[in-house]
C-alpha cells in the first residue's frame, strides 16, 4: 500500500482516472456495438448512421488516451469496409 503522501495522492488519481476511462470506454463499445448490430441485420443505411456517429467517438477516445491512434483507426477501417460490402 501507499505509504508517501505522493504516493497516496497517485492511487486517488489513478482511481479517478480509471473510473472516468471505464465509462469512456463503455460509451464507446455501445456506438460499435449498434454499428454490428445494423450490419448484422443488413440495413445499409442504419449501418452508415451508426458508423458516423461512432467515428466521432473512438477518435475521441484516442484523444482522450483510451484508446490507441492505429487501434481507432484500425477499428473503423475494418466497420467501414463491412457495411461498405452490405450494398
Amino acid at each position: 500500500m501507499a505509504n508517501s503522501p505522493q504516493a497516496k495522492k497517485r492511487a486517488r488519481q489513478n482511481e479517478s482516472r480509471f473510473a472516468v476511462n471505464k465509462a469512456r470506454r463503455s460509451r464507446i463499445r455501445t456506438f460499435l456495438r449498434k454499428v454490428e448490430e445494423a450490419i448484422e441485420s443488413g440495413d445499409k443505411e442504419a449501418a452508415t448512421v451508426a458508423l458516423r456517429a461512432a467515428q466521432p467517438e473512438l477518435m475521441r477516445g484516442v484523444t482522450k488516451g483510451v484508446f490507441h491512434k492505429n487501434t481507432a483507426s484500425r477499428k473503423v477501417s475494418r466497420l467501414a469496409a463491412r457495411v461498405k460490402a452490405l450494398g
